[in-house]
Parts: structure tokens; C-alpha cells; sequence
């Protein structure tokens, strides 16, 4: 028994200091139970993903989500905790749920992060890494995919070029997606090159290249394939594969993301179908760096040959493979722990038809990819609409 989504919701990420780990919790549980057509008292089950790690002074938030109805009272709910990939393990954990006998399951992700001093920011994020190797790491976690940048560069030239051109792609994607928090075609010149509104941050990593710091939250409400048949609409999880890595990058090539390669591959399998068959992509570009690795681990490029396929534009949201058509993380935003749920939302929408701007026409199957810390947890998704 596998499981399908068949309700959403999202709220807009970005600076939300009117808002609360809370707040944002209880808006979309209520919204994506709207959009589902159910009442609190239908769900069986409830996953909360929420990183935290000192975001919120709040760290035991599974029971928030009952604050959205009364009806949620004595359910089970479960928090959950990936690092990055907290959205899309809360998923997976609905998933199991599903395929265990429940019959309808609602996921939450959340993560409330612009009210966060910087310096701690980044000490909070440094904690997605393995910290007798990295703990040190000048930049935060920005400097680990700024390391893994410049051994990157070292091994296959440097490619600035193509990050600025995965930057303005995505950026220029942002623009048409309600949910963005940055909804502003950057161009690629202003990308590709340093100014004082776009310097250095890590290695070769300018500001360009790094995703947001963002508030926001998103929901799924999943449910086993003859329940979804009787919903307004079902979207269903062909393959939901979780591949977890090593956490010290000492021990494994960090430039093969081989986390991400074996979760594509597992998922093609598990699926019956391949590459060349999907719509489009929903990737964990936390940074362009990630971004341009992700495309050789998946298999649309050959090692040391992403820059190209980067720079073809087969990527764009009108070219061979459509990745990022949501501006990824890069112009949505990642409220860390609402990100998987958020891709997987997105992606629903798409192969629905109800990605307004950013809709990539005739989408039938749509890929995700969420990651956890520098390719150690490794979600990868296939979806199709059913109904």
C-alpha cells in the first residue's frame, strides 16, 4: 500500500515577526484540512517537522498542531527531526503511517528563523554538520559548502559561471511563485559577480549563492489510494526512498553526493520509470554549489559536467527538465523544517495544475529531492496525479 497526497497548504516564507512557531502551525493545519475537504476528527495520525536546534525557545511543538482544533485532541502526533531534510522525513514518517493502516495522515512542516540573533544562526545551523570536523568552520555551515565549492573547483575548474547562471535561473523562477521570499529576477551579471550587495561569503559562495533565512510553514495531508479516490483530487507517491550517508564528510567523496545518487536510483526503480521521464524538479539547492552537484548525482549530467548542462539552459523552467521552477530555495526561502513539506506541496500543485505562474505545462511527474546536512540524509520522491 503506498499513500497519496490530497491537500495542501503554504504560507508565503519570509520575515514573519508578527508570527509564531505556533501561529504558522495552526494556519496551515486548518488550510490544508480546508483544502482537503476534512474535518480535524477524519485525521488518524499527525507528524510535525521542526529542525529547531535553538530557533525557538519552544522545543517540544508536536501537541501545537492540536491547537488548531479541538477535535486533534488524544490523536497521535509526532514531532520530527532530519537536519534539512526535516520536512520530507515528517513525509515519510506520514507515509509508514499510511501504509501501517492509517487512513488519513497530516504532515506539518515549520520553522521560524528571522527572529534568531545572525552570529547564533549560524551556530544553529553549524549543528547540521559533523562538528569534531566542522564545528570550527569559519562562515557557519555556509563555510562547509563553501570547503566543499572550493574542492569542487579544484577538482573540475573553477565554475562560477555556472553558479551564477543556477542563481538567476532560480531567482528568476521566484519571481512568479506567491510563496517566494525573494520574488526578484536578479539577473545573471549581478550574480555572477562581486559588489558590495552581493560579496563573499565562503570559498567562491557569494550571498547569490546561498538560500534564505526564512519563516514560514506548509502541510500535506496524505491518505491510503482508495480513501484519495473519493477526494477532490490525489496525488500519488510512486517512490518515496530515504537514503541516510555518513556524517563526517572525511569519510566519503563529498562531490559525489553518493546519499543523493543511490536515493534517485532507488527511486527510479521503485517507481519503473526514468530520468527522462519526469516533468520537472523540486531539488535542495541550499546552495548553488548543492544545486550543481545534485544535477550529476541524478544523472543529468556526468561528473564535472553540471556547469555545462547549468549554463544550456535544459534546466530553465521552459528547457528539457524544468528544476527548481518554484525558485527553489534560493528565492523561496528554507524555513528549514517546512521545506520538504513545502516541496512536496508545490509539486502537487504542479501536477494538478495549480501552480498559477509557475506551472510547468502538462506536468505529469514531478521528482523531489530534500537533503539533510551536506548529503548525509537524502529524501527523493516521485509523484503522479491520480485523480
Amino acid at each position: 500500500m503506498t499513500a497519496c497526497i490530497i491537500g495542501w497548504a503554504h504560507t508565503p516564507f519570509g520575515k514573519h515577526t508578527e508570527e509564531t512557531v505556533e501561529s504558522l502551525v495552526v494556519r496551515v493545519a486548518r488550510e490544508a484540512l480546508a483544502h482537503a475537504g476534512l474535518e480535524a476528527s477524519d485525521i488518524d495520525e499527525i507528524y510535525l517537522g521542526h529542525f529547531n536546534a535553538g530557533f525557538s525557545a519552544q522545543d517540544f511543538t508536536a501537541s501545537l498542531v492540536l491547537q488548531a482544533d479541538d477535535d486533534f485532541r488524544f490523536k497521535p502526533a509526532t514531532r520530527v527531526e532530519n537536519a534539512c531534510a526535516t520536512g520530507s522525513a515528517a513525509v515519510h514518517q506520514g507515509i509508514k503511517a499510511i501504509r501501517a493502516g492509517a487512513r488519513r495522515v497530516l504532515v506539518v512542516g515549520v520553522e521560524q528563523m528571522t527572529t534568531t540573533p545572525s552570529a547564533q544562526i549560524g551556530t544553529n545551523l553549524l549543528k547540521a554538520s559533523y562538528l569534531p570536523e566542522d564545528g570550527e568552520t569559519p562562515a557557519g555551515f555556509s563555510g562547509v559548502f563553501g570547503k566543499i565549492a572550493d574542492a569542487y573547483f579544484q577538482r573540475w575548474g573553477d565554475q562560477s559561471d555556472a553558479l551564477a547562471a543556477i542563481a538567476a535561473k532560480n531567482h528568476k523562477n521566484g519571481v512568479d511563485n506567491p510563496y517566494a521570499q525573494m520574488r526578484k529576477d536578479l539577473g545573471y551579471d549581478f550574480c555572477r559577480h562581486e559588489s558590495e550587495k552581493n560579496p563573499y561569503v565562503a570559498g567562491p559562495l557569494k550571498r547569490t549563492d546561498c538560500s534564505l533565512v526564512s519563516d514560514g510553514a506548509a502541510a500535506v495531508v496524505l491518505a491510503d489510494v482508495a480513501t484519495a479516490m473519493q477526494a477532490p483530487r490525489a496525488i500519488l507517491f510512486r517512490a518515496a526512498e530515504h537514503v541516510q550517508d555518513y556524517l563526517p564528510m572525511s569519510k566519503r567523496d563529498i562531490l559525489a553526493f553518493e546519499g543523493c545518487a543511490e536515493g534517485w536510483q532507488r527511486a527510479f526503480k521503485s517507481a519503473g520509470v526514468e530520468l527522462d521521464d519526469l516533468s520537472l524538479v523540486e531539488t535542495h539547492d541550499c546552495f548553488t554549489i548543492a544545486e550543481l552537484i545534485e544535477y550529476e548525482a541524478m544523472g543529468l549530467a556526468k561528473p564535472g559536467q553540471g556547469a555545462a548542462l547549468a549554463l544550456s539552459g535544459e534546466v530553465a523552467r521552459d528547457g528539457r527538465l524544468p528544476v527548481n521552477p518554484s525558485g527553489g530555495l534560493k528565492a523561496k526561502g528554507h524555513p528549514i523544517g517546512a521545506t520538504g513539506v513545502s516541496m512536496h506541496a508545490l509539486s502537487a500543485m504542479q501536477l494538478t495544475g495549480e501552480a498559477g505562474g509557475i506551472q510547468v505545462p502538462g506536468a505529469t511527474l514531478a521528482g523531489i529531492f530534500n537533503m539533510g546536512g551536506a548529503a548525509v540524509a537524502n529524501y527523493v520522491s516521485i509523484l503522479e496525479r491520480i485523480r
